[in-house]
């Protein structure tokens, strides 16, 4: 079950259109959704979440809590809003497509793929790019 919480004044303008593509990506993944609950947030509220559970002090767009169990992905995944719209800004694309980036790539940690060397985020990107069509084709 893909559950939207909101702890800012931000609302997803469609929850069904997102949870419908969010399966998509697991269907197409060949893996099962368990709980899967997106937490939209602002930055001072994701900022305590990285110090109590990371122990890092610094501003991040996304957080993911993993309770997979074997191939029943489950997770908390936890986004804030003010950073992307400031990514959004930088990198001068519109909100709703890196809103799509950073959802889909919490799913993509769940499913396996990484991002710490070069080549992982050369292969996140490729993935989280194929997801966003994903989510304009299929919807």
């Amino acid at each position: 079950m893909i559950d939207f919480h909101y702890e800012t004044d931000f609302q997803l303008k469609d929850d069904v259109r997102h949870k419908s593509w969010i399966l998509t990506i697991f269907e197409i993944e060949n893996s099962f959704c368990g709980d899967i609950n997106y937490i939209f947030c602002d930055d001072r509220y994701l900022l305590e979440i990285n110090k109590k559970y990371l122990n890092h002090d610094t501003y991040t767009d996304i957080i993911t809590f993993d309770y997979s169990a074997g191939n029943l992905i489950s997770s908390d995944i936890f986004i804030s809003i003010d950073r992307v719209r400031e990514n959004a800004a930088n990198l001068d694309v519109d909100f709703e497509e890196e809103l799509l980036r950073v959802m889909s790539h919490g799913i993509l940690h769940l499913l396996g793929f990484n991002d710490k060397t070069e080549d992982e985020k050369a292969q996140m990107r490729v993935k989280e790019n194929e997801m966003i069509k994903l989510f304009h084709v299929e919807h």
